[in-house]
């Protein structure tokens, strides 16, 4: 185990203080930070220190994808790293918004694959701002609200949409509220539109009155009036309207398969995804928007609940989701446990110190407290509040002790059960 040293995105719509809150820093950041990756990303991954064995040299900062590239089955496990490649599948983040961000879906995996060879085909650099797909992995994708998290996730069923584009009231949206029967030809036409900036103008304003009275449409209206003050005249604002709109509480969760539209809008969470970059976007951005992609790979029908987690035993609750790359285990110790048992190379027996679920690599995030880990491997770490660490599959079974709250990402159900080593 190794403690982990997060990278942090500064993206213009994140918060100044949510994440130097986690971490410690009794100053807010200059600047907006808008994501804390742990994971193996290859475009940011987290570093990590580690003591090469029987070296008596000090130990040194390595970038987390690194390690697992040089022994990716002690690091993943071999189902793992067959399964995916070599790769990490998931990327843990903390997420705090501010302003919303991009109206996007993301790629299954055999949409990620065409898509990646057709854009590779057309001669397409990596780094060019105009791709859709920069590998060919899919993205679902599981957010888990720290604090109150306001989405748009999923559309409207049509007549849910219609009523609510009626209620607007606006000339131009009436002959398309009246004949809505179709959501994926009613985003079309939305995103479509052929003088965007004047029927914003004209929907914020209606939204001004619906939000200000007591109508049910009320909170995703006064959604959309904030919106366009970050976005003035985008036609993302209208296309909100048309998305089922939720304010997540803290312990919720909404998890996001590939062609599920959605907008994150403001909140904190704890976000965990598959290790992609594939994202097509229709507005709220400055990147790069593909109208005609995204109504290729969205999916009308997915609704997009909100979860609340279940118990698997005491003092650890999960999702569940179906996607392989990941599953997202929610932690509450207790100080009442005995210290864990000594560090060993066989399995620890069952007793009071809590055994952490998972069996393949894994990334732990302490949210509040601090607890101890004890590995079968021998190796132990001791973790604060914001502290993250990298578990793994080498280092077996892992139990804790001490009192705190904990996010733990592992690989998906499939791999859940796999054989520890020892």
């Amino acid at each position: 185990m190794d403690l982990l040293r997060p990278r942090i995105q500064p993206y213009p719509w994140g918060t100044v203080d949510a994440i130097a809150d986690l971490q410690g820093r009794s100053v807010p950041a200059p600047g907006p930070e808008a994501e804390l990756w742990m994971g193996a990303h290859p475009s940011a991954p987290s570093a990590l220190v580690r003591l090469p064995a029987a070296s008596p040299s000090p130990p040194s900062s390595v970038a987390l994808d690194t390690v697992i590239a040089a022994d990716p089955d002690g690091e993943l496990g071999p189902e793992c790293a067959a399964r995916f490649g070599g790769r990490l599948p998931f990327l843990l983040k903390v997420l705090s918004a501010a302003k919303a961000l991009s109206i996007q879906v993301h790629p299954s995996r055999a949409q990620a694959e065409a898509g990646y060879a057709a854009e590779n085909a057309r001669g397409l650099p990596l780094g060019d701002p105009g791709r859709n797909y920069v590998d060919d992995w899919p993205k679902p994708e599981l957010l888990y609200a720290l604090t109150p998290f306001e989405v748009a996730a999923g559309l409207r069923p049509p007549s849910g949409a219609s009523a609510l584009l009626q209620a607007l009231e606006v000339d131009e949206l009436k002959p398309l509220a009246a004949g809505l029967t179709d959501m994926r030809v009613a985003l079309k036409s939305i995103l479509q539109w052929p003088e965007p900036a004047r029927l914003v103008s004209e929907v914020v304003a209606a939204c001004r009155r619906l939000a200000a009275s007591d109508s049910q449409y009320a909170d995703a209206c006064a959604a959309a009036v904030r919106v366009a003050s970050d976005h003035p005249a985008d036609i993302g604002v209208v296309a909100l309207l048309l998305m089922r709109h939720e304010v997540l509480q803290p312990g919720q969760a909404v998890f996001m398969p590939a062609g599920g539209l959605h907008a994150y809008l403001r909140g904190t969470g704890i976000e965990l995804l598959a290790n992609s970059d594939n994202v097509v976007r229709s507005g709220l951005t400055g990147k790069h928007i593909d109208v005609p992609e995204l109504l290729k790979l969205l999916d009308p029908t997915i609704a997009v609940p909100v979860l609340s987690p279940h118990p698997v035993r005491d003092g650890i609750t999960t999702f569940d989701t179906p996607a392989p790359e990941f599953r997202l285990y929610l932690i509450n110790l207790t100080a009442s446990a005995s210290p864990a048992p000594a560090p060993s190379p066989v399995p620890a027996p069952p007793g009071p110190a809590l055994a952490l679920p998972g069996a393949g690599p894994r990334i732990l995030l302490c949210l509040d407290g601090a607890c101890s880990l004890r590995a079968a491997s021998g190796s132990a770490l001791d973790l604060t509040r914001g502290d993250s660490c990298f578990i793994p599959f080498a280092d077996g079974p892992v139990h804790a002790t001490g009192s705190a709250r904990l996010a733990l990402a592992t690989p998906g159900k499939c791999l859940e059960h796999a054989t520890e080593p020892g």
